[in-house]
């Protein structure tokens, strides 16, 4: 291929830009039409056998056959996201609108990190991180920055938390002194239902794991606040020095809501930093169910992200602070990009916000996905996976073979397959594993695995507002063929 067909900017490369495309949309569309089915099947080693020819050839095989090679090797053994029989992790149907705009912003390919190499993005980001704050009822002071996800937030949330704190408490500035002596005392509080990586965030900050205290959950799975009130009191007569209090909206497994205005209460009485994790369950706001995030607008930081049930293609997700002034304790000015006279002039400067440098133009697909379908929109398809996921939950309670384990609060379902009341857990655990690695051979159906209270278990998340209790009532038939075809041939049940 020659260089104008390689680039946009020639009437040339324009051609080649939409017959790529073009090829390109044909290769996913064909492979959403090629099965009924969310999962070809394929184990690892069948799909590394694939891939026999050098990823690096000495001659390239030209555009069409390389995204036809793409669409046979790669998206024909894709788990197909927007199936409604694909309901095991948080990794939601795209929607449209979305799509265009991710097509849209790679062909720009804007840069976050100076406003030279992103002026209108760099503009639009601000205005939809003010739309956010205010979805979340954050005050005026509140502002944000997008971010790859809920990995990125947390993390960001406890460093801001770990420098503010540092700063007030050992007159330590980490940014230049690194951590002080202190450092060992630190400690950061989150129920033990919250996302590891309010653990893993510990380690990378120099904390270490062992820095994060969990606090037992109630019967609802939210942080319990008596226990809260227990472990709060125990550190206050020690030595240790809590710094920040997780809250999480919307867990992982079961979808469970911490009780966010009595976590808040808490942070306010011992200045704690409030963190809110509301990378699943930040949807919500939208819909007739923003109650149950009351407490959220007084979090210090919040983590929402877009790429679940806001039907954005991943990455995307946001970073909210309730004063945008704490951002400078990670701020800092490189002559090249953000010189200290551009704050003095107001040259949006969003690097210093941010723990990447270059970054993608992300807000550009909530945007377009707002403005296409608008909030009523968007409320509808997250109002009816929650349907869904309580329709789903009483289907399942009803059958004599499955256990229902909770009540949904989202879309998060939690069951185990039991075909004989008298199995033992040890039994139930080896089954239910079983069945959950059979599922994915078989290909009908994508569902996950979890652990309640030492015995495995399984999962639906329903994130599909196109899926039916049909389709839930079909997946647990394909549970129930799967795991009669476990008990007969390898013998799990004793």
């Amino acid at each position: 291929m020659s260089g104008d067909e390689l680039f946009l900017g020639s009437e040339t490369g324009t051609t080649a830009y939409r017959e790529a495309m073009e090829r390109a949309t044909d290769a996913v569309v064909s492979s959403f039409d090629s099965t009924d089915n969310p999962y070809s099947g394929r184990s690892p080693e069948a799909l590394s056998g694939a891939f026999e020819d050098p990823v690096i050839p000495e001659t390239g095989t030209g555009l069409e056959a390389a995204i036809d090679e793409a669409a046979t090797r790669i998206l024909a053994h894709s788990v197909a996201t927007s199936n409604p029989r694909c309901a095991a992790h948080l990794q939601c149907p795209p929607m449209i609108p979305g799509l265009a705009a991710e097509a849209m912003l790679t062909a720009a390919n804007q840069s976050l990190d100076s406003f030279d190499q992103a002026p209108a993005a760099t503009v639009l980001e601000g205005e939809v991180v003010d739309a956010l704050c205010g979805l979340f009822d954050l005050p005026d002071v509140s502002d944000g920055v997008f971010t790859s996800g809920g990995t990125q937030s947390n993390f960001q949330a406890l460093l801001l938390a770990r420098d503010r704190y540092c700063h007030r408490q050992f007159g330590r500035d980490v940014q230049s002194g690194g951590l002080p002596p202190e450092a060992e005392s630190l400690r950061v509080l989150c129920s033990e239902e919250a996302h590891f990586t309010g653990k893993q965030a510990a380690h990378h900050l120099g904390l270490g794991e062992d820095a994060v205290v969990t606090v037992p959950i109630d019967e609802d799975r939210r942080m319990d606040t008596d226990a809260l009130d227990a472990i709060l009191a125990e550190l206050d007569t020690g030595d240790a020095n809590p710094f920040a209090l997780v809250g999480t909206a919307g867990t992982t497994d079961f979808g469970s809501i911490d009780p966010l205005t009595e976590l808040a209460d808490r942070a306010a009485e011992y200045d704690l930093w409030y963190h809110v994790d509301a990378a699943y369950g930040g949807a919500l706001a939208l819909t007739g169910h923003a109650d149950l995030l009351d407490g959220i607008e007084r979090a210090d930081s919040v983590a929402v992200d877009f790429h679940k049930l806001f039907y954005q293609p991943i990455s995307c997700g946001a970073f909210l602070l309730g004063d945008g002034d704490d951002f400078g304790w990670m701020a800092r000015n490189a002559a090249y990009l953000n010189p200290e006279e551009h704050d003095e002039t107001g040259v949006p400067n969003l690097v210093a916000k941010s723990v990447q440098t270059t970054r993608r133009f992300d807000a550009l697909k909530p945007y377009v996905a707002f403005r296409a379908i608008g909030r009523e929109g968007m409320a509808a398809l997250v109002e009816e996976t929650l349907n869904l996921a309580r329709d789903a939950a009483s289907l399942i309670e009803e059958a004599t073979d499955f256990e229902l384990l909770h009540e949904p609060t989202l879309n998060a379902v939690v069951f185990r397959y039991r075909p004989r009341e008298a199995m033992s857990d040890a039994a139930v655990s080896r089954l239910n594993a079983n069945v959950r690695e059979q599922l994915l051979h078989d290909g009908r159906a994508v569902v996950a695995r979890t652990e309640v209270t030492g015995v495995t278990s399984l999962k639906f998340t329903l994130l599909n507002p196109t899926a039916t209790l049909d389709d839930v009532a079909e997946m647990l038939d394909v549970i129930r063929d799967c795991g009669a075809a476990v008990v007969r041939d390898e013998e799990v049940v004793a």
